[in-house]
């Protein structure tokens, strides 16, 4: 069997042709690895500058925890919480006061306030003041109107009594009585009391208009 081949002299020759551009290549690669830069790992990471910390203590010595370290506080939640003493505080005296001094007081009271307030004057002064208990005052009033205008100087005569009598935890209780209502008795109702009596008088009014206010 006849096999096709190439003379020997033709092989010889290829692989001479080849030769020198395999080491052109080689030579180009090499030459462009010489010419590019080797990157340092460490070249993109900026060089920290180290800080030593300076301590108040030796190395190697433990601190004690401080007066406001976390485990003092959580200690100190565990305490029992501030009780003030009962005794501290103050207790206000309670003493005794009769029926005559509550008279008293409130008559004086509504003197000094005639001088100064006639209209609350007027309208509270048919109140009646009763002691019903030892820390209770019954104040018995005429109209809702009337009761309006003491509200005025409540605070005013009950703070006066109560330094006055050294009892300090009185209560009010309030107690409405119509028949109470005062009537006020002005100039003009004269008059016309008397114009009754005289009906001249009423004719002298008419003319002269006259003026009682």
């Amino acid at each position: 069997m006849l096999t096709h081949c190439k003379p020997a002299r033709f092989q010889k020759k290829k692989f001479l042709i080849l030769a020198p551009f395999l080491k052109y290549v080689q030579t180009e690669i090499e030459q462009k690895i010489a010419e590019k830069p080797v990157k340092n790992s460490t070249e993109n990471y900026a060089e920290v500058p180290k800080v030593l910390e300076k301590t108040s203590a030796p190395m190697g010595i433990q601190k004690k925890a401080s007066k406001f370290s976390i485990t003092a506080a959580l200690e100190k939640t565990d305490e029992q919480p501030e009780i003030f003493n009962a005794e501290a505080k103050k207790v206000l005296p309670s003493q005794h006061f009769s029926e005559t001094d509550l008279q008293t007081e409130w008559q004086k009271f509504l003197e000094e306030l005639q001088q100064r307030d006639i209209i609350i004057y007027n309208a509270i002064s048919s109140f009646s003041f009763h002691k019903k208990s030892e820390d209770i005052v019954l104040i018995t009033y005429p109209s809702e109107s009337a009761k309006s205008e003491f509200e005025k100087i409540r605070a005013e005569f009950f703070n006066h009594f109560m330094r006055k009598v050294n009892h300090f935890n009185i209560s009010i209780e309030y107690q409405l009585d119509v028949t109470m209502k005062k009537e006020i008795i002005t100039k003009r109702k004269i008059f016309n009391k008397f114009a009754e009596i005289n009906p001249v008088l009423k004719d002298l009014d008419d003319l002269f208009k006259l003026d009682f206010n």
